[in-house]
């Protein structure tokens, strides 16, 4: 058996920064790698997750220059939690500007869960700024798929973590957990909100690998990562991203030139297979890897094997000469 690739050694940012993107918002990012090397943007899942020093990781370093971003309201981006001027689109034009700040015409998109969402938002509006797509952990934010998790669904996979997502809403409010939710994390009750808001960070953290994993859900457990989390998670959910229902699957045709790997685990809880595979018939250039034995996250070993597999694959291609 071919041994699975794993994440490159630890590193840290050769340049960091604040960025005032209008509307009282100011985004962190970050820059590794090769300054001048082949330009990529790492784009976070949640939303409200924010970056971390694994996510720097999926790339050659002396391969890459590597852009991360807090997205608006989260990790190291002020202000924090906040839900003004905080939609995709407003997110999709923050990446412009950061484009615009790296100084390059295009670059590689790379994002899993969320980011797989923003990712191929921005993709189908600016398809002539993206080298290469990769995405990972497929979420299009239907109806169905919003349902499926914070309704009906993983609710029987989970019943004893489904209790506990359960707990701070009264009955006769749960026929919408979502907006049940809403109104305790933008309400004013503060010991309300950080209850309602770690209760939805745990769901998540505890349902996103295969097998528990510690080092992957302690951090949504902490009330200032689990407040922002929540609060922006729950906000985007509502709204459905701002999308129109299935719109990310009817425009994928606008990805037809763009090189492409899709990634998903087989047992992926909150997001499921079947929207992965919807993208792969709507996009059948681009590579797609169903991963046997594999959850949600990204560190589950054949799924982040897969997302450096394709870093590599793309890391000496030359998006001007197609090769």
């Amino acid at each position: 058996m071919t041994d699975l690739r794993t994440l490159y050694p630890e590193i840290e940012p050769f340049e960091t920064g604040m960025l005032d993107v209008g509307d009282g918002h100011t985004i962190y990012w970050e820059r590794v790698g090769t300054r001048g090397a082949k330009p990529a943007v790492f784009v976070h899942g949640g939303p409200g997750g924010g970056v971390s020093a694994k996510m720097r990781r999926v790339f050659d370093p002396s391969l890459y220059d590597v852009l991360l971003f807090d997205q608006r309201g989260c990790g190291r981006s002020t202000p924090h939690a906040s839900l003004d001027a905080n939609t995709t689109w407003h997110l999709v034009d923050d990446m412009e500007r950061l484009r615009n700040l790296m100084g390059v015409d295009k670059w590689l998109v790379f994002g899993g869960s969320w980011g797989s969402t923003l990712s191929l938002a921005y993709a189908e509006t600016h398809p002539e700024r993206v080298s290469e797509l990769v995405v990972r952990g497929i979420y299009t934010l239907t109806r169905p798929e919003l349902e499926w998790y914070y309704q009906f669904g993983v609710s029987e996979m989970f019943p004893d973590k489904w209790e506990r997502f359960l707990a701070p809403i009264p009955e006769a409010e749960r026929g919408d957990m979502m907006a049940a939710y809403r109104k305790r994390l933008v309400g004013e009750d503060r010991a309300a909100q950080i209850e309602a808001a770690r209760a939805w960070s745990i769901w998540e953290g505890e349902t996103i690998t295969l097998l528990p994993e510690p080092e992957t859900s302690d951090k949504f457990h902490e009330d200032n990562f689990a407040l922002a989390f929540a609060r922006i998670e729950n906000h985007y959910f509502v709204h459905a991203g701002w999308l129109e229902e299935n719109q990310l699957i009817r425009d994928a045709h606008k990805l037809a030139d763009i090189p492409g790997v899709i990634v998903h685990g087989r047992y992926d809880m909150p997001c499921p297979a079947k929207y992965a595979w919807a993208l792969h018939k709507a996009w059948p250039q681009a590579e797609f890897h169903l991963i046997e034995g594999a959850g949600h996250s990204m560190t589950e070993p054949g799924i982040l094997d897969q997302l450096i597999r394709a870093t590599d694959k793309f890391a000496t291609r030359d998006p001007v000469a197609g090769q």
